[in-house]
């Protein structure tokens, strides 16, 4: 039987429906490259199997070996849709990486607007600072996105 992994990565909604009822435990298991496969799921923007994933009770905050969450990953990626299941599910807005981002400041960094509503409306915190010792707000002035510093500007 394949691997919830390889299921993710052939988005076999069927086997890995197989896999998370053979192996419950498979849902919180990380890939040689050191992701979780809430985070492969995220990064593939497959909303069906996050949601699958979700259902069986997976560890929504997991990190991979950068430190990002599935929260990160989509938020870069920018699926409304998946950011909105990842908070409904209990996401945290406020996780950091390694290098001191957060979900709010990669959505201000790569100008996802709809995202940043998102996470401002749950409570993201707007003062947070990544390690080059900037803010989202900061972010989005060095990309030079006044619709973005607007938005953060509460």
């Amino acid at each position: 039987m394949a691997g919830i992994h390889d299921c993710i990565k052939t988005a076999d909604v069927n086997k890995l429906k197989g896999v998370i009822e053979e192996f419950p435990k498979s849902i919180n298991d990380k890939d040689e490259r050191g992701f979780p496969a809430i985070v492969l799921a995220t990064y593939g923007q497959q909303v069906e199997i996050t949601k699958l994933l979700i259902d069986a009770g997976v560890d929504i905050d997991q990190q991979d070996r950068a430190g990002n969450t599935a929260l990160m990953g989509v938020t870069y990626k920018g699926n409304d849709e998946i950011v909105q299941l990842l908070i409904e599910a209990g996401a945290n807005v406020n996780a950091t990486n390694f290098s001191k981002a957060t979900p709010l400041i990669y959505a201000a960094t790569f100008g996802q607007h709809t995202i940043a509503k998102l996470l401002l409306a749950n409570g993201a915190d707007t003062t947070a600072k990544d390690g080059n010792g900037n803010s989202a707000i900061e972010n989005a002035r060095l990309k030079e996105d006044k619709e973005m510093e607007e938005l953060l500007t509460v």
